[in-house]
């Protein structure tokens, strides 16, 4: 679960992982995919059926039920978080991410209705480009999709410090909301550095090194070693590593954390396929292949409740979710 150093400095591997499933996300669109997470029923069935097959967080974002487009209202997440709630014992990471489009405070709206134990929290502003699938033919569900994809060529996924901060500060210290931090640069786990050696942040860092993105660190194995190094370096053991890779190399990199003693993170949001040329049925078929690579590496899924334990989470009674 956590890597840490013996004498020897070589990793010690624990025997339980964390795995995350993130179900929809802001960036694919609903022509790509008809198993892409849309309704508030698709969310639930998806959500319930990856939990079943060994994820113990579910990472979220809404979609519009007209349209399929991201969708930031607190109004849309209330159609299938408190059902997730309820209906699983996941532990429920709210994104607070969004989408490019989004302003801060619409990014935050749904984590600050809720106040969860978890969500994600992006540690820079960084160029987050997904035009590629809008260049290719295809017919579109919805007019809106091809020039979705195409302003990411000219948008800045913005967190500033100062957003950060704000972040931190509402969320953290006003709801008792812990994080996921979503390191998609080297640079950024200096970012996190910078609030932990002020106090803003304090330990057990979740890190999620997100790899792959157009703008960001590519999906390499010498990248995550490098950027594990990094961290290492930076927080000792006060962390827990997770990683996954964008695209064709979503398993390659979470095998990659599993061999490095880290957590995996799977789902449509990152992927959405299940093999080379083959779409994925839905997110629960991404968490059984990699609970399958987890069982042949003598790893087992962690349970939310170990979860809960190890990231010193509020627990699911101190949260403003309820069906």
């Amino acid at each position: 679960m956590r890597r840490r150093e013996t004498r020897r400095s070589t990793v010690r591997y624990e025997s339980v992982s964390v795995v995350t499933c993130a179900l929809t996300g802001g960036v694919h669109t609903p022509s790509m995919s008809p198993a892409l997470p849309i309704s508030a029923d698709d969310m639930i069935r998806q959500g319930k059926d990856a939990v079943a097959a060994g994820a113990a967080v579910l990472h979220v974002h809404a979609r519009n039920p007209i349209d399929g487009r991201p969708d930031p209202r607190p109004s849309t997440y209330e159609g299938f978080v408190p059902a997730l709630h309820d209906e699983t014992d996941a532990i429920i990471n709210i994104t607070t991410g969004g989408s490019t489009s989004m302003t801060l405070e619409e990014r935050l709206a749904a984590a600050v209705h809720f106040e969860p134990e978890l969500a994600s929290l992006n540690l820079g502003s960084i160029n987050f480009v997904f035009s590629a699938p809008a260049k290719r033919d295809r017919e579109w569900k919805f007019d809106w999709e091809r020039d979705y994809l195409l302003s990411s060529e000219d948008a800045i996924f913005s967190n500033t410090y100062r957003q950060i901060e704000s972040t931190i500060k509402t969320l953290g210290d006003g709801c008792g909301t812990r994080f996921e931090f979503e390191c998609y640069d080297v640079g950024h786990l200096y970012t996190l550095d910078h609030f932990a050696k002020r106090g803003v942040v304090k330990p057990p860092f979740l890190i999620q090194m997100v790899m792959g993105v157009q703008g960001g660190i590519g999906a390499e194995a010498d990248h995550l070693l490098h950027l594990v190094r990094t961290a290492d370096r930076l927080f000792g053991t006060d962390y827990y590593l997770s990683a996954f890779g964008a695209g064709r190399k979503q398993i390659p990199m979470a095998t990659q954390s599993l061999l490095l003693g880290g957590n995996v993170r799977v789902g449509l949001e990152d992927n959405l396929f299940i093999g080379p040329g083959e779409l994925a049925p839905d997110n629960a078929s991404q968490v059984s292949k990699i609970v399958a690579i987890m069982a042949q590496l003598g790893v087992r899924a962690a349970t939310p409740t170990e979860v809960r334990d190890l990231l010193h989470l509020k627990g699911r009674g101190n949260t403003r979710i309820a069906a």
